[in-house]
């Protein structure tokens, strides 16, 4: 059997893509998964009993910072650990997903010429993708624009949906957040490590909306604030895995920043959705992309964080979901590709 050696990490959207084609693979492939020591990731994988291996990573910023230069220490540590388990292990080929730890893999499968397939979710490549381009075999993207930076070796694939997602229950849904049914289901999705704004401006505005919606608040790991647990048709987790497929199908409308794989995962559901994209002064700018893109695409509405009042963020949510059969059916019509079938059929194809 031939063997696939997958990396990402650093949040969930670098991991969820690989647990879709981990699954897609499985039978067909030896896998195993290059991470960080203790990320995300680790906790992740090792649910899935794939055999994981932890390497030193550090993070280049784009902004001076002393731990800059102790962090190229710690990468070049790892280009070294991540030689050794490709020499050791000896792939048929790596797939990434991009992150500051899948930068070392990529560099050591093509130092042993190991064929490396990566993926970019956003419009504009990462900083880690980029560095890890120049030794990638084909870098496969979300939307067709970011082919143009990808120097020959951009496909457009879309993003890998893991199938689970599709198979959740409303009813248990429900049920794991105490609800009835009676009222619409708001989902507001903070992001893997939390979005403080986000929280806090669904905190101003949650006595006007629990009159119309019960909600199910995605708050992140240590954001939870305990002095809203009593609120009745409101519930908030600070993180949740193995039930999302099921909180996926109670929610009638999403709130939610707008990573790439999330807002593809909204798209796959056809879940209409307002997007809070991360602001310019916070990241690179990727999440205004993702959000606008989608907006002309019919997909979703953009309500920036700057524009962000108790009173616009109830209107927003409010008329969206009054138009939620709009944005339904313009989902329905989407011609996105099956991402998870075309990326596997690259993956054989290069591992014949």
């Amino acid at each position: 059997m031939k063997k696939i050696m997958f990396t990402g990490g650093g949040t969930a959207g670098h991991v969820t893509p690989n647990i879709a084609l981990i699954d897609a693979l499985k039978d067909e492939y030896e896998i195993c998964y290059v991470g960080s020591y203790s990320g995300i990731e680790k906790e992740l994988i090792e649910k899935k009993g794939i055999e994981y291996h932890g390497i030193s990573s550090g993070k280049l910023r784009r902004y001076f910072d002393l731990k800059n230069f102790s962090d190229i220490f710690r990468v070049l540590k790892g280009i070294r650990e991540a030689k050794k388990l490709v020499r050791t292990i000896k792939p048929d080929i790596v797939f990434s997903k991009g992150g500051f730890v899948s930068v070392p893999v990529v560099i050591a499968a093509k130092r042993y010429k190991v064929p490396v397939i990566s993926h970019e979710s956003d419009m504009t490549p990462g900083l880690a993708n980029k560095l890890a381009q120049p030794f990638a075999t084909k870098v496969c993207t979300n939307f067709p624009e970011t082919v143009k930076y990808l120097k020959g070796k951009g496909v457009h694939t879309g993003t890998p949906i893991r199938a689970e997602l599709f198979k959740g229950d409303r009813k248990k849904g429900l049920e794991l957040c105490g609800f009835v049914g009676i009222k619409p289901v708001l989902l507001v999705v903070g992001g893997s490590t939390g979005a403080a704004a986000l929280n806090n401006a669904l905190h101003e505005s949650l006595d006007t909306l629990l009159k119309t919606f019960n909600i199910i608040h995605l708050c992140g790991k240590g954001k939870a604030d305990e002095s809203y647990n009593g609120k009745t048709g409101y519930v908030q987790f600070e993180y949740i895995n193995e039930e999302m497929a099921d909180i996926f199908a109670a929610a009638d409308i999403v709130l939610s920043r707008a990573g790439a794989n999330a807002i593809c995962e909204l798209l796959a559901l056809k879940k209409p959705n307002v997007l809070v994209p991360l602001p310019a002064s916070a990241s690179r700018g990727d999440q205004i992309l993702n959000a606008e893109s989608f907006e002309k695409q019919g997909y979703s509405v953009v309500l920036n964080e700057e524009d962000i009042t108790p009173e616009k963020l109830v209107e927003t949510v409010n008329n969206t979901y009054r138009d939620r059969e709009k944005y339904i059916k313009a989902m329905s019509e989407s011609s996105a590709s099956d991402a998870t079938g075309a990326i596997c059929d690259m993956i054989r194809e290069y591992t014949k």
